[in-house]
């Protein structure tokens, strides 16, 4: 049975629908992939670049990610990627009464590439404040977002200011110390989102950002990510 949720802010304005499928609905048809990247959190952060706007503590060991921050916090991986793919990954809320343990904002940037240095990312400095991220083209989710009121998929355009909304929900997700298992696809237009087996976001772009970066996006919040994973996806038969 497929549900649809009120989306509002596409592209061009006014309310659209957004069907939220079963986990098979959008996979009928197998596709053969191929594990192209991965990190189980056991040797440190080498394969990551951290972005912090008022410290905090990101760390790697024992299986985890932990991300413990009081504001803006974008953790890199640093090996660009080029579509299709499928991106997975675990991330648990922490609500273990710390400082910053506020359940709230599991959040991405995919494809990304920066207009200032558009063959390197990491040429142009960043430092954890949302709007310095204006200057990327990027796909970007933010779930359970404001404090956890909000869901919304933007497609960043590298503008200063502009922030193109796709879909917006306006309703709480996250759960405290509850995993979220997330799967991003980037096959061409086609751009999904899924948590837990669901598909929050499936959206096709006339336009698609096929490559460039991914990363881990947060602020004030604590959380733990695991099981990272990158899968390149067969081409699509017709």
């Amino acid at each position: 049975m497929t549900t649809t949720r009120r989306a509002f802010g596409a592209l061009t304005a006014g309310a659209a629908l957004a069907a939220l499928a079963p986990a098979g609905a959008a996979a009928a048809t197998p596709r053969h992939r191929r594990l192209i990247a991965h990190d189980d959190f056991r040797h440190g952060l080498g394969q990551w670049a951290v972005e912090l706007e008022k410290g905090g503590t990101v760390s790697a060991s024992r299986g985890s990610l932990e991300v413990d921050v009081p504001a803006g916090a974008t953790v890199w991986f640093r090996k660009r990627l080029e579509g299709p793919y499928v991106i997975e990954y675990t991330a648990t809320p922490v609500s273990e009464g710390g400082v910053n343990d506020r359940v709230s904002d599991l959040n991405n940037f995919w494809n990304a590439t920066d207009v200032r240095s558009p063959d390197d990312l990491f040429a142009t400095p960043r430092g954890g404040v949302l709007a310095e991220y204006d200057h990327l083209r990027t796909y970007y989710v933010g779930y359970g977002a404001n404090t956890n009121t909000t869901t919304r998929l933007r497609r960043y355009v590298g503008e200063a200011g502009v922030r193109p909304l796709i879909y917006d929900y306006p309703e709480p997700l996250l759960v405290a110390n509850e995993p979220n298992r997330v799967r991003i696809v980037s096959d061409g237009p086609t751009v999904r989102w899924w948590n837990n087996g669901r598909l929050v976001f499936d959206y096709t772009d006339p336009q698609p950002y096929t490559g460039g970066h991914f990363a881990f996006r947060t602020t004030w919040s604590h959380f733990r990510f695991s099981g990272f994973r990158v899968w390149r996806l067969s081409p699509q038969h017709p």
